[in-house]
């Protein structure tokens, strides 16, 4: 369903106050932080490195550019992106949760990525940017946790420069339903175990699996991408569309 501006908001499968989601999914991910690579390469057997390396193909990202990698969290798409624009780009680790940015700050200056890399915590409703100043930006598993993801989107392509294309990396609507019954029940019934095991936090992994069913299915979000004013808007499904790539550019 199409987002609309209005008092309330969904945070997994419970109706809450708009006002009140932002911090709710902040404490989600302070839980989660710490725990967050290990639990993508246990949950996903690792596949999330192959949805991400294809974002990163897409991307179109070269020496010199400026990109976003909003809620980039620990920083996976950020270190590829570092090596690829060069000492003259940059880019920017944007996360709305400070706790996801220390983690993934320590991680890559671990890795020895600190020369172009600046860290802002910011919303993504309301991008800390100049109009037309950004070559690319990335929103890799973020999109369906933002409130309201069209004022987010029209935010995005405000400040993506004429050619500038926006990829939008998220879990959802699988392609068949013998597949959607089986992945419902590993998510309602394995993931929280899984997550209570490793990270102790049950509750997180059960709202960020509800999370995914509330999303909105993906010709649903190509139209909201064209809505916000994207084109050559267009989407590619992994894994029986449990995730989808979505691509628009601005011109």
């Amino acid at each position: 369903m199409k987002e609309e501006n209005r008092d309330t908001t969904h945070f997994g499968y419970k109706t809450v106050e708009s006002n009140q989601k932002e911090s709710l999914v902040a404490d989600v991910f302070h839980s989660v932080a710490a725990k967050y690579d290990i639990m993508n390469d246990f949950l996903s057997f690792g596949i999330h490195r192959l949805w991400k390396r294809q974002t990163i193909a897409c991307s179109g990202v070269r020496k010199g550019h400026r990109v976003l990698d909003l809620a980039g969290g620990t920083g996976d798409l950020t270190a590829k992106f570092s090596q690829l624009v060069g000492d003259t780009g940059q880019v920017i680790l944007g996360d709305i949760n400070d706790s996801m940015l220390k983690v993934g700050r320590d991680k890559l200056r671990d890795l020895g990525l600190v020369n172009n890399i600046e860290y802002v915590q910011m919303n993504a409703q309301a991008l800390p940017f100049p109009d037309n100043s950004l070559d690319v930006i990335t929103i890799a598993f973020g999109l369906r946790n933002v409130t309201d993801k069209d004022e987010a989107l029209r935010s995005m392509y405000r400040v993506l420069k004429p050619g500038g294309r926006l990829l939008v990396l998220e879990f959802s609507k699988t392609e068949s339903e013998a597949l959607s019954k089986l992945y419902d029940f590993y998510s309602f019934n394995i993931l929280p175990n899984v997550g209570k095991l490793v990270a102790n936090d049950s509750e997180s992994y059960r709202y960020l699996a509800e999370s995914i069913r509330m999303h909105p299915d993906q010709e649903t979000l190509k139209s909201m991408m064209e809505d916000a004013g994207f084109e050559q808007t267009s989407y590619q499904n992994f894994t029986g569309g449990i995730v989808a790539l979505h691509r628009g550019f601005k011109y």
